[in-house]
């Protein structure tokens, strides 16, 4: 399962981008949205979001 981007409070700052191993994650709209087929739940990008906008996988 995939981690979860809240929209509400993504900034758009795209470092999730930059630090994704697996390049899973794309801006849409001014947003991070995750490939959750290319996800590979490494929590990475929950770590660096300076916003908390990204969640772990539940």
């Amino acid at each position: 399962m995939a981690v979860k981007v809240d929209k509400d409070l993504c900034v758009g700052c795209e470092t999730c981008i930059d630090e994704c191993p697996s390049e899973a994650i794309t801006m849409v709209e001014g947003c991070a949205e995750v490939d959750e087929d290319k996800c590979v739940d490494c929590n990475t990008c929950v770590d660096v979001c300076p916003s908390a906008a990204i969640s772990p996988a539940e």
